[in-house]
């Protein structure tokens, strides 16, 4: 459940506006609904500040819609991420409100937050076009994670003038996700450039030696720039929300 959902139906209770009969059947579900097949985590919201998030490989698109819909029915903008364009074309026609971004290879279902929850922008910087997908599932769910995003992309170590010409937006940025594949030397570089911490993302692209994005990782494992982080590779989900849990507004 949405937490300001929550909180406006407290109050609404305290002020008399609703019975507590009501409030139980709203709160009947929480902290999860059982599906057939999946255990609908609806209490994560309130629990870490994101709903939960459907990874769509490994399951049908039936499977994918019905999970994303219990999600919706929160209150929260719900997120699929890995969705394939056959499954999100039957996840869209099934699920009101739902809409696929075939870059990022996700379904999202609801409005993107505004972006009042983070202290700063969240730079994501690509190393090349083919690291773009990745990259753009990192800023989608910083986005939903209600943080402004800046994108500069295609910056590689082939040729660094491009990323200097662009420095003011990572000077500027409070966090920096630094997506690359091949040899992935990126994050080493923006980390001993600028002071800014850096979340690694290694990727995928690459010929046979890059051995699948395993060099990439083990080049951004072993970085000589201090404060950089390393997320697994192809993994621009765990460094959007990463980068928005640690971006997050104190909360008082």
């Amino acid at each position: 459940m949405d937490p300001s959902r929550l909180r406006a139906l407290l109050e609404a209770v305290e002020g008399g506006r609703a019975s507590v009969d009501e409030a139980m059947r709203e709160l009947r579900e929480l902290p999860f609904r059982a599906l057939e097949f999946a255990h609908v985590d609806t209490h994560r919201h309130l629990r870490t500040g994101f709903p939960e998030v459907v990874l769509g490989e490994g399951k049908t698109a039936e499977q994918i819609a019905a999970i994303l819909v219990e999600l919706a029915k929160g209150g929260s903008t719900a997120l699929a991420t890995r969705v394939s364009p056959a499954a999100a074309a039957t996840v869209v026609a099934a699920v009101p409100g739902a809409r696929h971004l075939p870059v990022p290879r996700a379904v999202v279902v609801g409005p993107v937050p505004p972006p009042d929850r983070g202290r700063g922008v969240i730079a994501v910087v690509s190393a090349g076009t083919a690291d773009v997908p990745v990259a753009e599932e990192a800023a989608l769910t910083a986005e939903l994670g209600g943080n402004r995003v800046e994108r500069l992309y295609d910056v590689g170590v082939a040729g660094l003038h491009r990323l200097v010409a662009r420095k003011t937006v990572i000077e500027t940025a409070e966090i920096v996700i630094v997506v690359a594949g091949m040899e992935g030397a990126l994050p080493s570089v923006v980390g001993g450039l600028f002071a800014r911490p850096v979340i690694a993302v290694p990727t995928s692209v690459g010929y046979g030696a890059s051995l699948g994005g395993v060099a990439a990782l083990l080049s951004m494992l072993n970085s000589c720039a201090a404060g950089v982080a390393v997320v697994n590779i192809d993994n621009g989900f765990g460094a959007g929300q990463m980068a928005a849990m640690l971006n997050r507004k104190r909360e008082t």
